[in-house]
């Protein structure tokens, strides 16, 4: 991988105050929101977690963007990128350009969120202190200008908070302040957790199907709280690959969402990559 202008390992002196504030905050009403709950507001919750993390996050930001593991119509690209800002990840190009150095220098002091520099950190104390998705613009034209391309993507990578503004207004004119805590402030909260799980949990514990170069391991728990990630260890060996999970007991609801929209014709050129095939392909190589 080329050396880019501006970019050294992480300068965990600074703190991001503005981050610790709003993550606080977020935790507290999440907190706050499970002595509200009632069966409307655990719809709101449900709802808007597999809207923000399964076709935000896993569909649109990661399968999509980060690693252009399918093709779709451009409304459809932007729609996903929209579901993505309602996760308050970041916005597409921030968030696109973070996982793609995480890719390109994993586990290294210039891995965003290297699980070598602690649990804590890969976990959630990278966002705190240096520079977290905010990446210098070298670094964003370096890795991401395929989206920079893109002035839909640059409007909502800067204003990405809006829709999360938006729907807490529909849900409070729906349901009102609880179904609100429940819809924006408990869904953002374990989506954060389930993204973060992916970051810190899946380079620590799980087994290991494919010998990467680094301690990516597949895990079936938080595969079921992420709709698929968690199946991390097959990602990193095959990152292009929309099909995290590679077995019928790997369940990839991102993946089985992403063969459902190809039967429609709304997704085309879908990769997948085939575990049996490519043992074939091997045991072929060799025999010949």
């Amino acid at each position: 991988m080329e050396n880019i202008i501006d970019f050294e390992p992480v300068d965990r002196r600074k703190w991001n105050w503005n981050t610790i504030f709003f993550v606080t905050v977020f935790h507290i009403f999440a907190v706050w929101s499970i002595f509200t709950m009632s069966w409307a507001n655990a719809a709101a919750f449900l709802v808007t977690w597999w809207i923000s993390g399964s076709w935000g996050i896993g569909l649109g930001y990661h399968r999509l963007y980060t690693h252009r593991g399918f093709k779709a119509p451009r409304w459809l690209e932007h729609f996903l990128a929209v579901c993505g800002t309602l996760a308050l990840q970041s916005g597409p190009i921030s968030w696109v350009t973070t996982h793609r150095l995480h890719h390109a220098f994993t586990e290294t002091d210039r891995d965003p969120h290297s699980p070598l520099n602690g649990v804590f950190w890969a976990h959630m104390g990278w966002i705190f202190r240096g520079t977290a998705q905010v990446q210098p613009k070298s670094v964003r034209d370096r890795y991401s200008p395929d989206l920079l391309r893109d002035p839909f993507l640059v409007f909502i990578d800067k204003y990405y908070y809006v829709t999360s503004i938006v729907v807490g207004i529909g849900l409070f004119a729906i349901g009102g302040w609880s179904m609100a805590l429940a819809g924006i402030f408990l869904r953002t909260v374990v989506g954060w957790h389930s993204t973060w799980l992916v970051n810190s949990a899946t380079h620590l514990w799980g087994s290991r199907r494919f010998e990467t170069r680094d301690t990516s391991r597949n895990n079936a728990l938080i595969a079921a709280i992420t709709w698929g990630e968690g199946w991390h260890n097959n990602h990193h060996a095959i990152p292009r690959s929309a099909r995290h999970g590679l077995t019928a007991a790997e369940v990839d609801l991102n993946w089985l969402q992403l063969k459902a929209l190809e039967k429609v014709g709304l997704v085309k050129d879908l990769y997948g990559y085939d575990l049996k095939a490519e043992a074939a392909k091997d045991a072929l190589k060799k025999a010949a």
